[in-house]
């Protein structure tokens, strides 16, 4: 027999004999099940020790696990299944390890320095940022020297330690068969693929509601918290990235037209000041209901219009971004939250614009500044601070929130002690969900419905709250009119409330809350809140009808006497073409609706312009800033008029 000679490399080992479809030596019982078990232990002490290192907490991390419900477990037999199935594509027992295992583990740790040093969990948009990865760097080394020369001793140990192993396990672990892999295969893409398809939290699905994976978008810190890491970046994937538009380019941008306005504002600048009133609705407006008195009469009787919101009883954020920035949430992936995925830098806003014409911009919310990521978003739209909870005195509460009486006081004492004119934002907090039954123990209002008691109650609670707001708006539009200063309301909800059964019982809709499609009469009706643009010298503005809050600035501009080349210019020129622009509906200043219009082969120059000028100054080169945005770029106070 021939010697082998030293130094010679050993041929990898083929199929096993007496069991080629598992790969596992002969002999041994239950080779399958076998498999199975080590790939759950492995998946589980992973999934742990990544909790482990994100939460920093042992105890916390046992407490997650221990609770039978939690989605944890859950993350465990995902993974196993990532496992098996990685197994069949290298062609090896489980040297999918040797992939998984040092990704997410890494992750888990950028994870928990983001989260130490900046407050965040880890998005996959970061990765799109690199500042947000970049930015932890100095200060890991700055504070913690010893670990920073540790992670880097570490990561070219365990880069090493990872290609010795790999080469090793390839030399040692024989390839598995072709029917092996293949039933690994069948196994676990279909199981995967299901997995995939439940994880649009945009859209309900029972499966996931029985798992308790209960996407918590509006407090990312809640949502990595409640369903673990794995899943939250799940979670948060399909908005990590937004393609650039087809013709995106230097040219298209400069072949835009450019409409000639130029930023002005009044010689006596007028006080702006707009109220987000949360889930503020006509609910007089479901069938068969009366309620008494009027909850809204001060709305009914100054109404300009409706304001058409992209969403329904939730994700104010949305509404919000449209309505500061001009841009349209149409543009953007379905279910993706700007303020959570994309507003990661200086983001050109009304706040941005008013600032630099003088104003100072002041956003005010009773609630805390983290929730929507708030706190960051704002100081990148340009505010000059954000009052929230932390840092604004304390506020008298109707029901359990803070009440919209005692949040017109704030921006009455703050615009009268402004001697510069104010751009404020303001978004209620009162008539915040869930609308339990007897949330006031005063009700002034009356409730007929052949509907059930719970939800006669809960839509009594939901109107108590509606009456507060409609106060609130007519406090403040005496005080306005009082004024000498020019100074502009601006008033709306933000999307329907999310009064669940009530909507079924009183036939308003079929379902809890309104599909993404419907007719667009059914859309109107079902996303459409009450506006009022109002100013101390002009009155109300009248006949807007149904717009979209991405117009909403130039109604309110160009009501204040302001001009500037995108906000009344640009979509100023748009809006005399569309008045709602959504990402299911087109609807014309006529009434002609285009449902379904990004599927078109066609699309009007005009939305497609929109568009290119959102991505360009969102995500791309900004080419479009010194024509649209010239505040951006040049910090030169324009002239008055």
């Amino acid at each position: 027999m021939a010697r082998i000679r030293k130094g010679v490399t050993k041929p990898a080992p083929q199929f096993l004999e007496g069991d080629p479809s598992t790969g596992y030596l002969p002999g041994r019982k239950w080779p399958v099940v076998r498999y199975g078990l080590i790939s759950l232990l492995a998946s589980a002490i992973l999934v742990f020790a990544i909790e482990w290192i994100v939460r920093g907490d042992f105890y916390g991390t046992v407490g997650f696990f221990l609770q039978p419900f939690k989605p944890g477990w859950t993350t465990i037999i995902v993974f196993a299944l990532v496992l098996v199935g990685l197994d069949a594509v290298l062609g090896r027992s489980h040297q999918s390890l040797m992939i998984v295992a040092p990704l997410t583990l890494v992750l888990a740790f950028v994870g928990h320095q983001k989260s130490h040093y900046l407050g965040d969990p880890l998005y996959p948009t970061d990765f799109l940022y690199s500042r947000q990865i970049m930015s932890l760097m100095p200060l890991l080394v700055r504070e913690r020297p010893m670990t920073a020369l540790a992670i880097a001793i570490g990561i070219v140990g365990g880069l090493s330690l990872l290609v010795y192993g790999w080469r090793q396990w390839r030399r040692r672990v024989p390839i598995l068969s072709r029917k092996g892999r293949l039933a690994r295969l069948t196994l676990t893409v279909p199981l995967l693929a299901f997995f995939v398809s439940i994880m649009d939290y945009a859209t309900f699905s029972w499966t996931r509601d029985r798992l308790q994976i209960i996407p918590i978008m509006w407090d990312q810190k809640e949502n990595y918290a409640s369903n673990g890491f794995a899943l939250a970046f799940a979670l948060n994937v399909p908005m990590a990235h937004v393609s650039a538009p087809a013709g995106y380019s230097d040219k298209a941008i400069a072949a835009i037209d450019r409409p000639g306005v130029t930023a002005s504002v009044p010689a006596e600048k007028p006080d702006i000041i707009i109220v987000m009133s949360e889930s503020f609705w006509d609910p007089t407006k479901l069938p068969g209901v009366t309620i008494t008195p009027d909850p809204i009469p001060n709305v009914r009787a100054l109404r300009s219009g409706y304001m058409f919101s992209p969403e329904f009883g939730g994700m104010t954020a949305n509404i919000e971004f449209e309505a500061l920035t001009g841009f349209s949430n149409a543009f953007l992936p379905a279910g993706s939250i700007p303020y959570q995925q994309y507003v990661r830098s200086p983001t050109p806003s009304l706040a941005t614009f008013l600032k630099s014409e003088g104003y100072r911009a002041r956003a005010i919310h009773p609630g805390t500044n983290w929730f929507w990521n708030r706190g960051a978003v704002y100081a990148d739209f340009g505010f000059n601070d954000f009052r929230s909870e932390e840092t604004l005195p304390p506020m008298q509460k109707r029901g359990p929130l803070a009440s919209d009486a005692a949040m017109t006081d704030e921006i009455i004492r703050e615009a009268d002690a402004s001697e510069d004119p104010v751009f404020f934002f303001a978004v209620s907090l009162q008539n915040h969900g869930p609308y339990e039954p007897y949330r006031y123990y005063n009700p002034t209002h009356k409730v007929q419905a052949p509907i059930s008691t719970w939800a006669r109650e809960s839509l009594l609670s939901y109107t108590e709250g509606s009456a507060d707001a409609d106060r609130g708006l007519e406090r403040l539009i005496e005080w306005a009119r009082k004024r000498e200063r020019p100074t502009v309301i601006a008033f709306f909800g933000d999307h329907l409330p999310p009064l669940g059964p009530v909507y079924v019982e009183t036939g308003f809709m079929k379902d809890n809350v309104a599909p993404r499609k419907e007719p667009a009469d059914q859309m109107l009706e079902h996303h459409q809140t009450p506006l009022i643009i109002w100013s101390n010298r002009t009155g109300p503005a009248e006949d807007m009808g149904a717009v979209s809050p991405a117009f909403l600035p130039y109604h309110i501009l160009t009501t204040a006497g302001i001009t500037h080349p995108y906000y009344t210019g640009f979509l100023g020129a748009l809006r005399e073409r569309y008045r709602v622009v959504d990402r299911n509906l087109l609807l014309t200043p006529a009434g002609e609706a285009t449902p379904d219009w990004a599927r078109q082969k066609k699309i009007d120059p005009a939305i497609n312009d929109f568009r290119l000028l959102q991505y360009d100054m969102m995500f791309g080169k900004r080419r479009a800033a010194p024509d649209f945005f010239p505040e951006t770029v040049d910090k030169a106070v324009a002239h008055t008029s």
